[in-house]
C-alpha cells in the first residue's frame, strides 16, 4: 500500500489523494502505517485534511471500527486541544453523531458539555444528536436538562427540536411530560402526532391514542397503519382493523402502502376469512404491487391460514423473484396443512437450486415431518442444518425433533435428546413431551415429567391438564381430584380455546374452555 507514497504522483503533499488511501485501509495495522507517513510528511497539521478526516470516517461502518476511533482521535488532537479551536458547530457535529448512533452514546453528551462550555457555538443539529444519546440512553433527566436549555435559547420554537423531545420522553415512559410538550406547541405537523399516536399505542393507552387519532386535522398512511396495527391488530382486535383499513380507504383517499397492507393481510390471516383473503389479494394485483418483497410472504402466509393452500401455491409459483422468506412461508404453509413430504421436497428444490436456507427453512421442514410422521426425513434435515449448513439448532429446532421422535413412540430416544441438549429445555418442549408420554400409554415417565414441570412452572395451567388427564386414561380419579384441587387453591384456569368460522359473509368467534 505504501508503494504509492513513492510514485510520482506525490499524495503526500495533496489531501485527496491521502483521503482515498485512508478509505481503502483494511486493518488497524495499515492504518498504523499511514499515520506514522501523515505524521513524518507534516501533512497531519494541515487543518483542511484533519478536517477532512473527521468528516469522513468519524461515522465509519462497524467493520471497520478503526476508523471511526482514529478519525474522532484526530478531532481531539488537532481541533479540540489545538489553539486553533474550530467555532464551527459542523465539524462537532460529525463527531458527536458518530457517538449518539454508535456504541458508546454517553460520549455525544460529554461532547455536548464541551461545545457549551468551550464557546462553540450549540446549533439544533448538536442538540438533537445528544437528545437521541439521551433516549437510546434512558437518560430523561439529562433530556429534560436539554429541554431547560432550548427553554432559555432562542430555538425552543423549533418544530424539529420540539418533535426530538417528545420523541425522547416517549421512549422513556414519560408520556405524561411528552402530551404537555405536544399540547403546548404552537404548530405540529405530522411527526408529532404521529410520534404521540404511537407512544400511546406502544404502551398501551389505545383510547388516549383513538382519542388524539380522531382530533388530528390531516392523517397520513403512517398514521393510519399506527392505529391498524398496533391499535388494534397487535391487540388482537382483526375485524375492528379491517373497518379501520376499509374507512381508509373510503374516507382518506389515501393509497396504502406496502407496509399497510401487510398489516392487514396478517389480520386476515388470524381471522381466516377467505373471502376477504381474495378480495385483499385482487385489490394488491389492481395496484400493481410487486410481490417479489415482503408483500409477497404475507399474501402465502394468509392463505395458508385462512385454509387455502392451493392459493397459496399458486401467488408462490407466480413470484418469478423468490427470497428465502417466500419459500420459509410457502414450507410453513404445507407444515400447517399436514403436506410434510410436500415441505421436505421443497427443502430439496432449494438444495438443488442453491439458495442457502436459514434457521426458519428448517423449522418450518422439522415442523412438517412432525406433524406427517416422517421421522427418516426429520432425522436427515437436522443433520443437514448442522453438518452441510453449520447452523446450530436453536429451542425450536429441538422442540420439533422432541415431537418427531416422541410422536413416533420414541420416548426414550426423545428423553435423551431433551436431557443431551447443549441449551435448557423450556417447558414446551417438556410439555410435548408430556404430551407423547400420554398418548403411548408411557404413565411413570410422563408422571415425574408432569411432577417437574408443577415444580418449575408453577402456575402454567397445560401442566396440571395434562397431568390430570393421564391419570383419568388411568382410571386414577383420586389423583385426578388431587390435580384439580391443587388448580382451584392456587387459582389457576385453564385457558380458553379461540376460533373463527365464516358463515354467510359474517364472522363468528367462538369460546372454549
Amino acid at each position: 500500500m505504501l508503494g504509492f507514497a513513492h510514485s510520482h504522483h506525490h499524495p503526500w503533499s495533496s489531501i485527496s489523494p491521502t483521503i482515498h488511501l485512508l478509505g481503502t485501509c483494511k486493518t488497524s495495522h495499515d492504518l498504523n502505517k499511514l499515520h506514522a507517513r501523515l505524521i513524518t510528511t507534516g501533512l497531519i497539521k494541515n487543518p483542511d485534511l484533519t478536517t477532512r478526516i473527521v468528516l469522513a470516517f468519524a461515522s465509519a461502518s462497524s467493520r471497520r471500527p478503526f476508523l471511526a476511533e482514529f478519525a474522532r482521535c484526530v478531532f481531539h488532537e488537532h481541533h479540540v486541544s489545538s489553539s486553533g479551536e474550530v467555532k464551527d458547530p459542523f465539524l462537532w457535529n460529525a463527531v458527536i453523531k458518530s457517538h449518539s448512533h454508535g456504541v458508546d452514546p454517553i460520549k455525544a453528551l460529554f461532547l455536548l458539555c464541551l461545545m457549551l462550555e468551550t464557546g462553540v457555538p450549540v446549533d439544533k443539529f448538536s442538540i438533537s444528536l445528544a437528545l437521541k444519546a439521551c433516549s437510546r440512553l434512558g437518560y430523561v433527566k439529562e433530556g429534560m436538562q436539554i429541554h431547560g436549555l432550548l427553554i432559555k435559547s432562542r430555538t425552543w420554537s423549533d418544530l424539529f427540536l420540539q418533535n426530538c423531545l417528545i420523541g425522547l420522553y416517549i421512549k422513556c415512559g414519560f408520556l405524561g411530560f411528552a402530551r404537555q410538550l405536544f399540547d403546548e406547541m404552537p404548530e405540529k405537523d405530522l411527526i408529532s402526532w404521529n410520534s404521540m399516536i404511537g407512544g400511546y399505542v406502544k404502551h398501551g393507552r389505545i383510547e388516549d391514542a383513538k382519542g388524539l387519532f380522531d382530533l388530528m386535522p390531516r392523517r397520513d398512511v403512517v398514521t393510519w397503519a399506527i392505529m391498524i396495527d398496533g391499535g388494534y391488530v397487535q391487540n388482537r382486535y382483526h375485524m375492528e382493523a379491517l373497518e379501520v383499513f376499509n374507512h381508509m380507504e373510503k374516507e382518506s383517499h389515501l393509497t396504502p402502502d406496502e407496509t399497510s397492507l401487510v398489516i392487514v393481510l396478517s389480520a386476515i390471516a388470524q381471522l381466516g376469512r377467505l373471502s376477504k383473503a381474495i378480495d385483499m389479494h385482487l385489490y394488491i394485483v389492481e395496484k400493481q404491487f410487486p410481490l417479489s418483497g415482503k408483500l409477497g410472504v404475507a399474501l402465502i402466509d394468509m392463505y395458508s391460514k385462512c385454509g387455502s393452500i392451493q392459493h397459496a401455491m399458486r401467488v408462490f409459483e407466480r413470484i418469478k423473484s423468490k427470497s428465502i422468506d417466500h419459500w420459509n412461508a410457502m414450507i410453513g404453509g404445507l407444515a400447517v396443512h399436514g403436506l410434510g413430504e410436500s415441505a421436505f421436497d421443497m427443502l430439496l428444490q432449494i438444495e438443488r437450486r442453491s439458495i442457502k436456507p436459514d434457521h426458519i427453512t428448517f423449522v418450518g421442514v422439522l415442523n412438517a415431518c412432525s406433524h406427517s410422521g416422517l421421522v427418516k426425513e426429520g432425522l436427515l434435515c437436522f443433520e443437514l442444518m448442522r453438518r452441510k449448513h453449520k447452523i446450530e439448532p436453536k429451542l425450536q429446532h429441538y422442540g420439533c425433533m422432541v415431537d418427531i421422535l416422541a410422536r413416533s413412540g420414541s420416548i426414550k430416544l426423545a428423553k435423551n435428546l431433551i436431557e443431551g441438549m447443549p441449551i435448557e429445555p423450556n417447558d414446551v418442549i417438556w410439555r410435548t413431551f408430556l404430551t407423547a408420554c400420554s398418548h403411548h400409554k408411557e404413565f411413570e415417565t410422563g408422571e415425574l415429567v408432569a411432577k417437574h414441570l408443577i415444580l418449575q412452572g408453577g402456575y402454567n395451567p397445560s401442566s396440571y391438564v395434562l397431568l390430570s388427564n393421564m391419570y383419568a386414561s388411568n382410571g386414577m380419579w383420586k389423583d385426578v381430584r388431587r390435580v384439580r384441587t391443587m388448580m382451584k387453591e392456587k387459582k389457576i384456569e385453564k385457558i380458553p380455546g379461540c376460533s373463527w368460522i365464516e358463515l354467510d359473509g359474517r364472522v363468528h368467534e367462538f369460546l372454549c374452555r
